[in-house]
């Protein structure tokens, strides 16, 4: 590992601890226990952190205070675990991060509630860093709010449609992942009073790795390890999901190929033990690659608009942050 890695592997071990704090600080001593112990279950089950990571790392690139942005790094955080809550109760998903997703360990009730509490809680911890800018941050806020909302129905209405263009797709993952992230960047250099080139640049870069990380998410479903994953491996073609994959092996495959995967949209899904059976087809189409490709694409396009920015040491841990994800196995 090189000096500059070893040097934002110690930054980011030391910020997912503040993170890690801060988070378990914004749902202690709540009550009723009924609401916000299934919250901090939510909460407490782990995660990337890439989120808060985003707003702290957009902080330091245009040469902020970082102390002045850890509640807004809660915020999103919280903001991104009600997404996730709603989106496993929608899929009726049993499994997140390896632990019983939240529907399925306690009830659908409380799951709906709990869900809610985050995102009000996440409200109340935006506001705390917010100094004369405040309708601004909240503007962005929850303008990715609306986005993921507008993205995760699109996916939905995906399901029941018989065909999808990857325009459309990419449409929809810039709603239901990468405008969190353009939100996380964007915030991150406002609250480090960045300019206006630098905030777009910013944005751009979590939009364009935002698209990245999404792309990488549906090659994980096929290729991704269970344990590493957090959930199991061919879910997307189970639940018959038009991921990029799906739709690019479409476009591709002809004849009996081609009628293979029309099956997984008469069907809307597969059964587990044909996942292997699909695997193998987006292996002969050479669709695995295609996605490692675009994936590349988008995060040469996110290094790319950071250019401007002064601080070099800030491009190389933003460089550093793009390559893990595109290099991760969950």
């Amino acid at each position: 590992m090189r000096g500059s890695e070893k040097e934002f592997s110690r930054f980011l071990g030391k910020e997912r601890r503040k993170i890690e704090q801060k988070l378990k600080q914004s749902l202690k001593d709540r009550e009723p226990q009924s609401l916000y112990e299934p919250a901090a279950y939510i909460i407490n089950g782990g995660g990337k952190r890439l989120r808060p990571l985003l707003v702290l790392l957009s902080v330091k690139a245009v040469g902020g205070n970082l102390s002045k942005a850890y509640n807004a790094a809660a915020a999103v955080e919280l903001l991104h675990n009600f997404t996730l809550v709603h989106d496993d109760i929608m899929d009726n998903a049993d499994k997140r991060r390896n632990l019983l997703t939240l529907h399925k360990k306690y009830d659908l009730s409380t799951a709906i509630l709990s869900g809610d509490s985050l995102l009000s809680v996440a409200y109340e911890y935006l506001l705390k860093d917010c100094d004369g800018n405040t309708k601004i941050i909240l503007k962005k806020f929850t303008k990715g709010l609306i986005e993921v909302c507008e993205g995760q129905s699109l996916d939905k209405d995906f399901e029941s449609r018989k065909s999808v263009s990857i325009e459309e797709y990419i449409l929809m993952i810039q709603k239901k992942t990468a405008a969190m992230m353009e939100m996380c960047c964007s915030i991150g250099a406002i609250l480090g009073g960045g300019s206006k080139s630098e905030i777009k640049a910013l944005a751009w870069f979590g939009k364009n790795l935002g698209i990245a990380f999404q792309i990488h998410d549906d090659l994980l479903d096929v290729t991704g390890n269970e344990n590493d994953f957090g959930k199991f491996v061919g879910g997307d073609l189970v639940e018959g999901k038009k991921t990029f994959l799906f739709i690019k092996a479409l476009e591709k495959a002809r004849g009996k190929e081609r009628q293979l995967l029309l099956k997984v949209i008469e069907e809307k899904g597969i059964k587990h033990e044909e996942i292997q059976t699909y695997k193998n087809l987006y292996v002969k189409l050479d669709i695995l690659n295609k996605a490692s490709s675009e994936i590349k694409r988008y995060t040469q396009k996110a290094l790319n608009s950071i250019k401007i920015l002064k601080d070099e040491s800030s491009r190389r841990w933003l460089k550093c942050l793009a390559d893990s994800l595109i290099c991760r196995n969950k």
